[in-house]
């Protein structure tokens, strides 16, 4: 494994990170999560996404059978 990361240089990026997206627009934040998303999903195999994919699937099964559920 690598070098560990400072924990407390970590938490000083975690807040200026923070402060930063309160300044920017919705359409700015959806961009760059859409960009780190991109990057996460190049970095894993394609039987890790595959099984990532399977797992949003049911999820998001499991929530359309609690709100029709609860829509009774």
């Amino acid at each position: 494994m690598g070098k560990k990361k400072n924990p407390h240089a970590q938490a000083l990026g975690r807040l200026g990170g923070k402060a930063r997206a309160v300044s920017l627009s919705n359409a700015e934040l959806t961009k760059i999560a859409s960009q780190g998303g991109k990057a996460r999903a190049q970095r894993l195999s394609p039987a890790e996404r595959k099984r990532i994919a399977k797992l949003a699937v049911i999820a998001r099964e499991r929530k359309r059978a609690q709100a029709k559920k609860e829509g009774q």
